[in-house]
């Protein structure tokens, strides 16, 4: 079991068919930590609206991390557009018995800095100019991704290939996607600066990143649909991105808190661990 100073995790997506809660469960079970943020997205309002599904996985979820919080975590749930029903009665219940509700939430981070921690929806264009019948069809089509990946990668693991998205490789290779996220991360940033904060953290697009944007300092927990990824900052003040590599939870960002320099790859391993 690994101990963490703090775990930032986004975009769950319980009560879909492709959150990967019993990752999830074993993630939480085997790494644990003083402060744990939920940064939206965690369960997911709009599809439970069209069709109900729920697991008793999902519901393992839930009850692991009632679980921490009743053992001292200290538990602040950062609500996301899939969860925006919370939003209408935040002004009258501000907390879940020990989980703290919230829009936004400044944390202060070993390294001294400040940090806002939000789930980004507030900056996706498509839900600002009120086009959010889009995201509902976006919504629906991703689904039937998710379908098609799960098919795809039985026959992988078949053949003793690895996991592969095939969603996020179509995004990866469309340059409206890549301009959508290029345009997200510097509208966060900017706001940031307004809140006099010296990073982000946040959610929201799926796609996990530790990264330097105009002297601010960008963090994206990922997802746990496509990537199963998790920012987490140490005890010494590392800030680590954690990601599902094969059937092993492993470090594939670091970001040392003595130095600028960031380290990528599956084999990466943060200096704390290293022998």
């Amino acid at each position: 079991m690994k101990t963490y100073k703090s775990i930032f995790i986004s975009d769950i997506h319980l009560g879909t068919k492709g959150c990967k809660a019993e990752l999830l469960c074993d993630f939480l079970k085997n790494n644990t930590c003083e402060n744990l943020f939920l940064v939206g997205d965690i369960i997911d309002g709009w599809r439970l609206e069209r069709s109900y599904y729920w697991p008793q996985s999902h519901s393992n979820v839930i009850r692991r991390i009632l679980t921490a919080a009743k053992r001292g975590t200290n538990i602040t749930y950062v609500i996301g557009n899939h969860d925006e029903v919370l939003r209408k009665i935040l002004p009258f219940i501000k907390s879940f018995g020990d989980i703290e509700l919230t829009n936004s939430v400044m944390y202060n981070g070993i390294d001294g800095k400040q940090y806002l921690v939000v789930h980004g929806d507030m900056f996706d264009t498509a839900i600002a100019n009120k086009l959010k019948f889009l995201y509902h069809l976006g919504d629906w089509i991703y689904d039937k991704l998710l379908t098609l990946n799960h098919i795809v990668n039985y026959f992988r693991k078949m053949f003793g290939y690895n996991y592969w998205s095939l969603s996020k490789y179509l995004k990866s290779k469309t340059k409206e996607a890549v301009s959508f996220m290029s345009d997200f991360e510097n509208l966060i940033t900017d706001y940031c600066v307004k809140r006099k904060a010296d990073g982000i953290i946040c959610g929201h697009i799926h796609k996990a990143d530790i990264k330097e944007i105009d002297d601010i300092w960008y963090s994206n927990t990922g997802d746990w649909v496509e990537s199963c990824t998790a920012l987490c900052e140490t005890h010494d003040g590392d800030w680590i991105i954690i990601q599902l590599v094969g059937d092993q939870f492993q470090p594939v960002t670091v970001r040392p808190v003595r130095s600028d320099q960031i380290l990528r790859g599956e084999l990466c391993i943060p200096w704390f661990e290293q022998k």
